[in-house]
């Protein structure tokens, strides 16, 4: 459109977004989770992957082995499952649900036996 000299550009749709991320809180307590883990000795190594459909987290025992859990953020599946789910060494599904803590809450348990022995 033009008006006299001025131009006014039309903003971009906002559609859906080109790729799925996490945000900064939900990174921050996947972060900490994972700082906690390798504190005890049972991560080294993560990965993180952010393509069209899902944001996936994978933390690693050691860098050349298949991830032992994988965190996956996927906002189609919110008003279905959930959008979280955690995913073990053999790609099974141990958990989903619609808050980050829930799905988490099976790691977390491991790393409280991981210390108290």
């Amino acid at each position: 459109m033009r008006f006299g000299n001025s131009n006014i550009s039309a903003f971009p749709q906002q559609g859906t977004p080109s790729q799925v991320g996490f945000e900064r809180r939900e990174l921050d307590r996947i972060l900490n989770l994972y700082g906690r883990m390798v504190a005890a000795g049972h991560w080294k190594d993560y990965a993180m992957d952010m393509r069209r459909d899902v944001a996936i987290f994978a933390a690693f025992r050691r860098a050349s082995e298949r991830p032992q859990i994988r965190i996956e953020k996927r906002p189609a599946e919110r008003n279905r499952q959930g959008m979280w789910s955690l995913h073990g060494e053999q790609g099974q599904i141990l958990k989903r649900g619609h808050d980050l803590s829930g799905v988490l809450a099976p790691v977390e348990r491991k790393l409280l036996k991981l210390v108290s022995d």
